[in-house]
């Protein structure tokens, strides 16, 4: 029974992994246009890389890069492919060309939900609408004469973080 219990599992991800992965999916003729990915290492089918990268990602991801590619790999993080760009260069053609796509965060449920749609200025999708509402903000409610009207009430904050750092050390000893 205990064999059946490993099994068990292993064999729906075998299974899951057919029909969604690459197993699963017929290869492109050569003359039909292919989008041509970058060098990856093997992965794992619900966790992609994560277990690749270990304590010490920036000495995991220098290692992955001598192996598959000095410039550019492909890692899937969880389920989200991610671009390792570890060169100057390649960063620098990277940002120069594609910068207006990495000037926006990712689309979430929860940015929907909370944030009305994105529309505030932290996760608004890079464009008009952020731009406009940038402008505003700094202004408006980040110009010198707003930030001196709220001086006093931050002296109080602070000064009532201060009390409360002051009176928990003090009731520790």
């Amino acid at each position: 029974m205990a064999w059946f219990l490993l099994l068990f599992p292993f064999s729906l991800l075998f299974v899951h992994y057919w029909f969604t992965g690459k197993a699963g999916k017929k290869h492109k003729h050569e003359g039909e246009d292919c989008l041509q990915l970058p060098p990856s290492p093997p992965a794992l089918p619900i966790i992609g890389h994560l277990h690749l990268i270990g304590c010490l990602p920036h000495v995991s991801l220098r290692g992955l890069a001598r192996r598959h590619g000095p410039d550019v790999m492909l890692l899937r993080l969880g389920i989200v492919p991610t671009f390792v760009v570890s060169s100057p260069r390649a960063a620098e053609a990277v940002l120069r060309t594609h910068d207006h796509v990495m000037a926006s965060r990712p689309r979430s449920l929860v940015n929907d939900i909370i944030m009305y749609g994105a529309s505030d200025v932290a996760f608004a999708p890079y464009g008009e609408y952020w731009r406009q509402a940038r402008k505003l903000a700094t202004t408006h409610m980040l110009s010198a004469k707003k930030v001196r009207s709220f001086r006093g009430a931050v002296m109080d904050e602070v000064i009532f973080v201060v009390f409360l750092c002051l009176t928990e050390i003090s009731c520790k000893i």
